[in-house]
């Protein structure tokens, strides 16, 4: 009774008018979660980041030389592939990096390494190339071992302030409160005849 064309002319703009009327939540739908070096494990390859640097990861056939990878880096833009083969990987960055600071090798003659340094090393990449899949940059994890790499002085304030703002966030006192806590125990300890005196005044 029901013809099948009416049934999926109703049903189309339904469909339409879903789509439209939450254009962001799609949009949010999109973003993928990073994986643990903080970027995209893709078909062909592999990309991660810390703040500084992009790391890109392309196997190649086992036993490939490195007379025969093709490796193009420049500011904005990247390529890569064998000769006589085609290109794997080609694209514009999602931000312009430091050619200079920039470098490739070729990893037990079966995967390319590419090590990109960012122009702009105060935030994520969404994602390697423009227009490319885009990971949630609210789920990145800063890899603690970066803290390794600071000198003692600045390793101490960093671990310090990333105390304190834990402590904020669960209303406990801070390192400072804790040491001045400390500093007034010790005080009633040594002094108490004095602290009698001041609690009387």
């Amino acid at each position: 009774m029901k013809p099948s064309s009416s049934s999926s002319s109703n049903s189309a703009p339904k469909e339409e008018g879903n789509s439209t009327s939450v254009p962001k939540k799609e949009e949010e739908n999109k973003k993928l979660k990073p994986n643990k070096s903080n970027g995209l494990d893709m078909e062909n390859y592999s990309w991660g980041q810390s703040l500084q640097e992009v790391t890109i990861n392309v196997p190649v056939p086992p036993g490939t030389k490195s007379r025969f990878i093709v490796v193009e880096i420049k500011n904005t833009y990247l390529k890569v592939g064998l000769k006589n083969q085609p290109i794997i990987l080609e694209g514009e960055y999602f931000k312009a990096v430091k050619v200079d600071e920039c470098y490739w090798s070729l990893e037990d003659q079966k995967e390319i390494s590419i090590l990109l340094t960012k122009q702009n090393q105060s935030d994520w990449w969404k994602s390697l190339f423009k227009g490319g899949p885009e990971i949630d940059t609210q789920k990145v994890e800063p890899e603690p071992s970066r803290l390794s790499d600071l000198d003692t002085e600045t390793r101490a304030a960093v671990e310090k302030m990333m105390f304190d703002q834990r402590q904020k966030q669960m209303g406990l006192p801070t390192s400072e409160e804790i040491k001045n806590q400390d500093i007034l125990k010790q005080f009633m300890q040594q002094k108490p005849d004095v602290v009698k005196n001041f609690s009387k005044c």
